[in-house]
C-alpha cells in the first residue's frame, strides 16, 4: 500500500516535529528539571537523561532512519542503506543508553525496577529493535542473504520496523504519562508551565511518529527505482 503523495514534502514536517520535541524535552529536563548528569548526588539528575535519549534516539533517529534514508534522499540503493544501517544503529545505542540510566537511577535510589507496563513494553521495544537491526544487517548488508531470502524477508521486514516503530512511539508518551503523574502526585501545579510542558511533548512525539509513518507509506523519489521503503 502506498500514498499519491510526494514523501519529500512530508519529511519537512517530520524534520520539523523533530527539531520541535528534541528542543521541547531539553527545555523540560535542564530547565524545569535542573539539568543532566552522569554521576550525580541528585538522582534525578541521572534519570533525565532517560527520556531525552529515550525520546531523540529511538523516536526520533528511528523515525529519521525510517524515511530520510529510503523517502527524502536522491541516492543510490547501497547509499541509502548504509544511511538507514547507521541512523538505526546511533537510535539503538541512544535507546541502549537511555534504558541503562533509568536502571542506574532506579538502582542508586533504592527504587524497585520493572514494575509498570511503561517499563515493560520499553525492555520489548529495544529488544526488539535490537533483533531488527541485526537481522536486516545479517540478511540485508552482510554477509547479505540470497536474493529469494531478501524478497521474502523484506515484507516481513517493514511490516516488523512498523510495528516496533508504533510501539516506540506509543511507550514514549506512556512514559511522559508516568513521570508527570509521579510530579503531579510530588505537588507541582497540574496547569502549570511544566505540565503542559511535558503534555505538548508527548503529543509533538505522536505527530512526528505518525508523520514518519505517513512520509515511510508515501511515494519515494523517482531517482531511483531499486530503491525499497523499510522502518
Amino acid at each position: 500500500m502506498g500514498l499519491e503523495i510526494n514523501a519529500v514534502y512530508l519529511s519537512y514536517v517530520v524534520h520539523v516535529l523533530a527539531v520541535a520535541g528534541a528542543v521541547m524535552v531539553l527545555v523540560w529536563n535542564i530547565h524545569f528539571r535542573g539539568g543532566l548528569a552522569w554521576e550525580s548526588s541528585n538522582k534525578n539528575l541521572i534519570f533525565n537523561v532517560h527520556p531525552v535519549l529515550m525520546l531523540i534516539g529511538l523516536v526520533i533517529m528511528g523515525g529519521e532512519a525510517a524515511i530520510v534514508s529510503y523517502k527524502a534522499l536522491p541516492f543510490k540503493k547501497a547509499e541509502k542503506k548504509l544511511i538507514h544501517l547507521i541512523l538505526h544503529a546511533i537510535a539503538l545505542i541512544l535507546g541502549i543508553i537511555g534504558i541503562y540510566m533509568a536502571f542506574k537511577n532506579h538502582n542508586e535510589s533504592g527504587l524497585a525496577n520493572l514494575y509498570s507496563l511503561h517499563s515493560w513494553i520499553g525492555i520489548g521495544v529495544i529488544v526488539l529493535y535490537g533483533v531488527q537491526w541485526i537481522y536486516g544487517f545479517l540478511v540485508f548488508f552482510y554477509p547479505g542473504g540470497t536474493g529469494d531470502l531478501r524478497k521474502e524477508s523484506l515484507p516481513w521486514h517493514v511490516l516488523f520496523g512498523m510495528f516496533v516503530y508504533i510501539l516506540a512511539v506509543a511507550n514514549s508518551a506512556l512514559g511522559f504519562l508516568e513521570k508527570l503523574t509521579f510530579l503531579e502526585s510530588s505537588g507541582i501545579d497540574k496547569y502549570g508551565s511544566e505540565a503542559f510542558l511535558v503534555n505538548f511533548t508527548a503529543i509533538i512525539a505522536v505527530l512526528y511518529g505518525t508523520f514518519v509513518l505517513l512520509t515511510a507509506l508515501s511515494r519515494a523519489p523517482a531517482e531511483d527505482h531499486h530503491s525499497y521503503s523499510a522502518i
